[in-house]
């Protein structure tokens, strides 16, 4: 019987529940020899139920407890059947640590690790710990200091190790939960000063630590909470450690859909959620999809749905235009060659489109298709694709909500841009500023930092439906200087576009000086000679100056 959402291994077994044997990692994990180790994967790919299932092996609370694995493959050895049960582990999760204030998200942390300490009280039962270290045990609450909470939980472990007679293992599922609603709610800077302390007395200068594990969506740069952390084994979806470990290969789907009695779908199956890559090892499938599937017998957007998009939406809702016009590609079905690093640096997001992909990558909606590292660029070179025909789904879904409502006005607008009609020009692209800005104007772009970058963006994200007609091209150099957004008619016939972006300044004194003002700057800086280098007649250019104000915009024409 399918079980949906259920992530303890207990109960999994003792129900009889369905279940991929994923043992095998405990064997190659432990047989690793590796102090620390950070493991990312995409959410719902099994990371949660795998840190149970670790913490039900070696837990010496559940010492005795081999029913649970019987039949399983780490059963098959019995070395390992002797070091079920024998260890003192420390499980915690901040999956739920999702708040929208640094206050509130520090004392959820604290509160964490409350709730563990509660769980060990017996240690302060007779005379194991000394008088201040009972004192100290006592101190542990939501509001507890900064100082104590940095080194609550090596503390625990320097009691539980007292106590067992053995070092900890420490298993930390979701580290990076707080970090990415840290960067999302703007309190990125507080959260990283206090979590690089904790996890440095944890998990570096922790004499009582046996191994630790942190499982996650992303790496976070090193540079940011792992700076003291050297002896962090890292493992991300490119590394081949544990590649077929989280998540289910194509021979475990396969035998799945014939027990239930559907091995004649294969194909649709395969053709919905294949696709996911980890360390070269392809035909990975996500596991949330695939349990839906077997008990609904219909194909649909399960993992993609399955929590918020919100930080991925935003990213490419208020991002560079070059990201709107790549993700149009991607979603024609085209790849995207890039150099980044695997490594999330949130505080960059917003400021290099290479963060972005990477973070893509991370989040499983992206996969490399092929990767290897340049000794010559000294950086690692990834050839991106969407993952499958569900994350595409989810993407085409997104972008047909931003634009829900106004699609008419939308189509018309561009009817009026290839028409030349410019008055019908402003009527349409007020009306679909009008109703569509709310969804854009949450972050910096369309009232902060960067009003022309948001306006701009925006505007090429309306035009990239004209891809079929246009080779469409934003910030290149042409004459003497770098235009905003070019169209190149792909037939001759057609006239083609330039446009250059303006917010009204303080000493204009209305839409039209700015509109006037673009214009004049397609003209100084002869933006139309990349064109008519390829042999376009200057006659066959339009040029438009886009003016805005807030939710107001004004389109003029070159004469």
């Amino acid at each position: 019987m399918v079980s949906i959402g259920n992530q303890d291994f207990e109960s999994l077994r003792k129900r009889n529940n369905f279940y991929v044997d994923k043992t095998g990692f405990i064997k190659e994990w432990w047989e690793a020899d590796d102090t620390v180790t950070l493991i990312t994967r995409p959410r719902r790919f099994g990371k949660t139920l795998t840190m149970n299932m670790l913490e039900k092996f070696f837990s010496a609370e559940y010492a005795g407890r081999g029913d649970l694995f019987e039949g399983l493959h780490i059963w098959e050895d019995e070395k390992y059947r002797d070091l079920q049960g024998t260890y003192p582990v420390i499980m915690l999760s901040f999956a739920d640590i999702k708040e929208t204030a640094f206050i509130q998200a520090r004392k959820a942390i604290c509160r964490t690790i409350k709730l563990l300490y509660d769980r060990y009280d017996f240690l302060i039962q007779g005379s194991l710990l000394s008088d201040s270290e009972k004192n100290d045990f006592r101190q542990i609450s939501a509001d507890m200091e900064d100082n104590m909470a940095s080194f609550s939980l090596k503390m625990l472990c320097i009691y539980l190790s007292r106590y067992y007679g053995k070092k900890v293992i420490i298993l930390l599922d979701e580290y990076d939960t707080p970090m990415q609603e840290a960067y999302v709610n703007g309190y990125w800077k507080e959260l990283v000063a206090f979590t690089r302390s904790l996890f440095n007395s944890t998990f570096k200068t922790n004499p009582y630590l046996e191994r630790g594990i942190m499982t996650g969506i992303t790496r976070v740069s090193k540079e940011s909470i792992f700076s003291d952390l050297n002896n962090l084994e890292v493992v991300t979806t490119t590394s081949k450690k544990y590649a077929d470990s989280f998540g289910f290969t194509e021979e475990e789907v396969f035998a799945a859909l014939e027990e239930y009695g559907m091995s004649g779908r294969r194909q649709e199956v395969r053709d919905w959620y294949d696709g996911f890559v980890f360390g070269g090892r392809g035909d990975i499938y996500n596991p949330w999809s695939i349990i839906h599937f077997l008990d609904k017998k219909v194909a649909g957007t399960y993992w993609a749905n399955s929590s918020s998009n919100s930080l991925v939406g935003k990213l490419i809702r208020e991002g560079s235009p070059e990201i709107k016009m790549t993700m149009e590609r991607l979603l024609q079905g085209d790849s995207l060659c890039v150099s980044l690093d695997e490594q999330i640096v949130f505080s960059q997001l917003d400021q290099g489109d290479d963060a972005v992909w990477s973070l893509l990558l991370a989040s499983g909606y992206l996969k490399a298709v092929h990767y290897e590292f340049s000794t010559v660029r000294r950086r690692a070179e990834y050839e991106l694709k969407l993952t499958n025909m569900e994350v595409q789904a989810m993407f085409e879904q997104m972008i047909e909500g931003w634009f829900d409502g106004c699609r008419r006005v939308k189509n018309a607008f561009l009817q009026a841009l290839l028409s030349d009609d410019v008055k019908a020009m402003n009527t349409f692209m007020n009306r679909v500023t009008l109703e569509v800005f709310s969804y854009f104007d949450t972050g910096k772009g369309a009232a902060g930092e960067e009003p022309e970058r948001f306006y701009h963006g925006f505007v090429l994200g309306l035009m990239v439906e004209l891809e079929g007609r246009y080779v469409i091209t934003s910030n290149r150099e042409s004459g003497f200087g770098r235009y905003d957004v070019m169209l190149e008619p792909k037939v001759r016939e057609d006239n083609a576009i330039v446009i250059e972006f303006k917010v009204q300044e303080e000493d204009e004194k209305d839409l039209a000086d700015t509109v006037q003002r673009a214009l004049e700057q397609i003209r100084e800086k002869d933006y139309m000679a990349g064109l008519v280098a390829k042999g376009i007649a200057k006659e066959r250019i339009r040029a438009y100056g886009f003016a805005f104000r807030g939710k107001k915009v004004l389109i003029g024409s070159q004469e």
